[in-house]
């Protein structure tokens, strides 16, 4: 083996080409082992470029490859960008394939992270300098948990994939020697569990001082086990007849074909185990005053995504791209300073406006709602400085609605150069014949974790898992292994209570409590989309319980943006999307497969 290592994160991940096998890592930019290896600096830089491949997942119009940024806002019905080299828009539309650029480059990035890790985990001990064992011992655990947590990611996109262990296999060994076959569903679970955990024993509960804030601890590492066990007990993993022909070439079984409850109960008993070590003392739901010191529920839910080190965050990545991100979600804003001139070209669709709940914490289908269809209120939304001429649709609906949406006549964040009213008509300051390339396809734009000042706002992480999600999915897990149990309410009515909505129970406001495990499922789900809108959260709920073909197939919705009013307030369609079943999983990069002959595609592909 020759002894040489990448230690430059821009080297190590933009040397790397679509062109290399992901059991191939041979970097340009290389130290000796024995240089790499032979102080704490050194092995520390190495060790950073293996944090480098969480992903970055603010930078999803063109994801950027070093960052492993996502295509699950746009890719999912939540959302569509204006730009036509936003990567998104083929995979929505079906024109994507096992040779497309994003499916090798998410195969690529986890399992180079993976050789990474697995390297570090082999030489770190070699270290003799500015070192104590305590030291050796927690970053050696730190690339067991980012290992795992790269396994993960692969399991939620290819389903079934390789275990590659503790083997360390050689950057230059021949590629007949690292022929693996992929390994089953469950065993990809236990794996990634078992690592979780043993890395977590060895973890610290917190990070001391900013500098380790990012740093894995071992709240962030049982996270992932959670989410684990939550993607082997839904349907799409859990006895899916679909997946029946998914075998290696020796007949092994990679999907369970046999719904198995107890990975329901699994999962509830996880997550039960998590709230009861880490919540409150560690991570508790964010909660804010307004300036008269009393509890605000607009800003608890907006203010998540500008405190950056708020108690809600248990997993995110600081080193962001919020900037080009806030461009997304700034409307054009004609002939106004830069600072509040930006794009939306990043839409939100008029079916994630409609999922959101009216004031009364109601549906907008629900007789009971008070949703009206027509007209216009002079209105004063939570958070706005002042009434405007608003249409009733938008008018009263809850405060997490306010938190994720810019409308049309709605006031923009920043007020430093006074109420500026975003005008999303045809002609508008913000509208499809004013901005040229930049405007919202949808009559919409994404507002969630938008800043109040400049966009050009570049320090801010991204939040990747935080106590509402963990909330929410045990309500998920344990609806389905233990209906009726009362922490299924308890933890449901917490999200709900801080979004400033009535809570299912008994009382004035209150809401009946969904009668059935069916009827309890969709209360999850619905509160799923309004409380995570925008987290790279719907793309995979809607795979893992396999309803894209539904929601991902066929019409999705907005406003039309060629029109000014009244006919702009008309809902049309503006794409027509293709989710077929081999879409639930991504397929496995032909190169691999092609070089691999113990490598089996996925189905459909």
């Amino acid at each position: 083996m020759k002894k040489y290592i990448s230690i430059l994160i821009v080297a190590m991940l933009t040397s790397a080409t679509s062109c290399k096998k992901f059991l191939e890592q041979v970097p340009d930019d290389r130290l000796t082992l024995d240089e790499t290896f032979s102080n704490r600096a050194t092995a520390l830089r190495f060790l950073n470029n293996v944090y480098s491949l969480i992903p970055d997942e603010f930078g999803q119009r063109n994801p950027d490859v070093s960052k492993s940024a996502g295509l699950w806002t746009a890719g999912s019905d939540e959302a569509e960008y204006v730009w036509g080299f936003a990567q998104t828009n083929n995979l929505n539309i079906g024109s994507w394939d096992a040779n497309s650029g994003f499916v090798n480059d998410y195969w690529n990035n986890f399992y180079r992270g993976i050789r990474s890790a697995s390297f570090f985990m082999a030489n770190i001990d070699k270290v003799n300098q500015d070192i104590s064992p305590e030291e050796k011992v927690k970053f050696k655990n730190e690339a067991r948990a980012l290992r795992a947590i790269y396994y993960f990611y692969l399991m939620r996109l290819y389903g079934p994939v390789v275990i590659l262990g503790e083997d360390v296999i050689e950057p230059d060994a021949p590629s007949e020697s690292v022929r693996l076959p992929r390994n089953s569903f469950d065993e990809c679970v236990d794996y990634v569990a078992s690592e979780l955990q043993n890395a977590a024993n060895n973890l610290p509960v917190t990070n001391n001082g900013d500098n380790n804030y990012g740093r894995i601890n071992k709240g962030m590492a049982l996270s992932y086990r959670l989410q684990t066990y939550l993607l082997a007990a839904s349907p799409l993993y859990n006895g899916n007849a679909d997946l029946a022909n998914l075998k290696n070439k020796d007949g092994k079984q990679l999907v369970n074909q046999s719904f198995d409850a107890t990975k329901w109960k699994r999962a509830a008993d996880a997550y039960k185990a998590y709230i009861d070590q880490f919540v409150p003392n560690t991570y508790s739901l964010f909660r804010k005053n307004n300036s008269s010191g009393v509890f605000d529920p607009y800003l608890s839910c907006r203010d998540i995504f500008l405190d950056k080190f708020n108690n809600e965050i248990i997993m995110s990545r600081l080193d962001a791209s919020i900037e080009g991100r806030q461009y997304e979600m700034t409307p054009y804003h004609s002939g106004k300073p830069s600072e509040v001139r930006g794009s939306a070209g990043l839409g939100a669709t008029q079916n994630q406006v409609d999922a959101f709940f009216t004031a009364n914490g109601r549906s907008i289908d629900d007789p009971a709602s008070g949703y009206q269809t027509a007209g216009f209120t002079d209105y004063q939304a939570p958070g706005s400085p002042i009434a405007t001429n608003t249409f009733n649709q938008w008018v009263n609906r809850e405060p997490r609605f306010y938190v994720n949406i810019t409308y049309h006549n709605s006031v923009w964040l920043n007020t430093s150069f006074g109420n500026i009213i975003t005008e999303f008509t045809a002609n508008g300051n913000s509208g499809k014949a004013t901005g040229g390339n930049d405007y919202t396809v949808t009559g919409y734009a994404v507002r969630k974790a938008m800043g109040l000042g400049n966009w050009r706002e570049s320090n801010r992480p991204v939040i990747l898992y935080r106590v509402g999600n963990l909330f929410l999915d045990y309500a998920e897990a344990l609806n389905e292994s233990n209906p009726g149990d009362p922490d299924i309410l308890k933890y449901l009515n917490q999200i709900r209570e801080r979004a400033g909505i009535p809570q299912y129970g008994t009382g004035t406001n209150a809401l009946p409590v969904p009668a059935t495990k069916e009827a309890m499922r969709d209360a999850i789900r619905k509160e799923r989309r309004s409380e995570l809108a925008f987290e790279n959260v719907r793309f995979f709920d809607t795979r893992r319980w396999k309803i894209a073909e539904t929601t991902d197939n066929g019409p999705i919705y907005g406003l039309n943006i060629t029109k000014n009013a009244p006919e702009f307030f008309t809902v049309i369609p503006f794409e027509t999307r293709v989710f077929t079943k081999r879409h639930y999983l991504f397929p496995i990069p032909s190169k691999d497969v092609n070089a691999d002959n113990l490598m089996v595609q996925n189905p459909g592909w």
